[in-house]
């Protein structure tokens, strides 16, 4: 994905934002990021660096500080734990399977040399994570998904063994008996029926049944933990996912507000695939190539700017709203920040376009400016493993 301006700031009201680069990830697998080292608070451990590795298990785990993180995203699911020396390590899988052909399934022994990551469950053969969507957009198949729209897709009979497999490629084994494991899970949506509690439940029995004590937390909550501490935690996060945008407006790390809506990266992948007759698998490999929503170079890509608008303008249309009409909610009387995160939000242009729609409302919270997360990608899970953190240290 493309890298644009990290951050918009808001000067007057109506005044022209300002953009302000800044170095961040790039969400590529295996990359090692370094952002900045985050402030001296309660709720922050003494990590300066986030480094992305391969989920090898081949070997026996470095000693470890107790505490780790889980984001179960539909399109991504990413662990993270902070090793000795205080450093943060991130596992990235894509939360994908695809099913081998009966008369393939004699060919684990290559899958093995080419370290393709597979498993056989009643008889069958399924690969796991990135390599089933390389596949599947090499043969022009779809893959199989766990999730739909942030939770556990309800029409898709693998998907609880298929999550277990990958959590626990992601984790391992806990460093300890019980080990404390902060996972995400979704606010209520406000455009859709869903069921949180099964959600909820389901993956804290996988969690369990690993060795590990499941404690769950809402997904945009977390981005508050990891990113605006240096604003004692007030602020809005978004969560930008493949099924969900999850928001939480925080003061002083009281989550004051949080819904989430049914759209998300994968809504614009089904539009762009419909309206350009392309496989949906197709339409997820232009968008998360080399675009950039201020400036598209294709039919395809023009499709996949108008969704995106549509979609942010979704969201913030129904934060207005939100805002409007909860009770209790902290009358702010200075600007707060936006921080967006989530692989949804690494598109080229995605701050600028965002902000430029936010300015278009007349939103009733000071906001201060629009930035993305220091490392976008893992900013929720990072926000998990600090909770995660905290509850062992107690």
């Amino acid at each position: 994905m493309s890298a644009d301006n990290d951050q918009v700031r808001f000067e007057e009201p109506g005044a022209v934002a300002t953009t302000e680069p800044a170095v961040h990830g790039n969400g590529n697998p295996g990359a090692t990021v370094a952002p900045a080292p985050p402030p001296a608070a309660p709720a922050t451990p003494a990590a300066n660096r986030v480094v992305f590795e391969e989920p090898v298990r081949d070997s026996a785990p470095p000693a470890v500080a107790l505490g780790r993180g889980l984001d179960v995203g539909t399109a991504n699911l990413l662990g993270v734990r902070q090793d000795a020396n205080g450093g943060v390590v991130v596992h990235r899988e894509r939360n994908a399977f695809l099913e081998i052909p009966s008369q393939f399934v004699g060919n684990r022994d290559m899958l093995t040399k080419l370290r393709v990551p597979y498993v056989q469950f009643k008889n069958r053969l399924f690969v796991l994570g990135d390599a089933a969507f390389n596949l599947a957009n090499m043969f022009g198949n779809e893959v199989r998904r766990p999730m739909q729209h942030g939770f556990l897709s309800p029409g898709e009979q693998d998907a609880i063994p298929m999550m277990r497999f990958i959590i626990n490629r992601l984790l391992g084994d806990p460093a300890t008996p019980g080990e404390e494991v902060c996972f995400c899970i979704p606010a209520s949506s406000i455009d859709r029926e869903n069921d949180t509690v099964y959600h909820e439940g389901i993956v804290s029995g996988i969690l369990r049944k690993l060795g590990y004590t499941p404690n769950p937390m809402n997904e945009a909550h977390a981005i508050v933990y990891s990113s605006l501490a240096e604003q004692e935690f007030t602020g809005i996060g978004i969560s930008c996912g493949g099924g969900m945008f999850n928001v939480c407006v925080a003061y002083k790390t009281i989550p004051a507000l949080t819904f989430s809506v049914a759209r998300g990266g994968d809504w614009i992948d089904e539009h762009v695939a419909k309206v350009m007759g392309i496989p949906k698998v197709r339409a997820t490999a232009i968008k998360e190539g080399d675009v950039n929503l201020l400036d598209p170079k294709t039919r395809e890509e023009e499709a996949v700017v108008l969704y995106y608008r549509n979609l942010i303008g979704y969201v913030l249309q129904n934060l207005k709203q939100r805002f409007m009409l909860a009770r209790d909610v902290p009358q702010f009387t200075e600007p707060i920040e936006v921080v967006v995160a989530g692989g949804t939000s690494l598109i080229g242009g995605f701050v600028e376009v965002f902000a430029e729609e936010l300015q278009k409302l007349d939103v009733p919270i000071p906001v201060a400016g629009v930035r993305r997360a220091d490392d976008a990608l893992s900013a929720v899970v990072r926000g998990c493993l600090i909770a995660a953190n905290v509850s062992q240290q107690q």
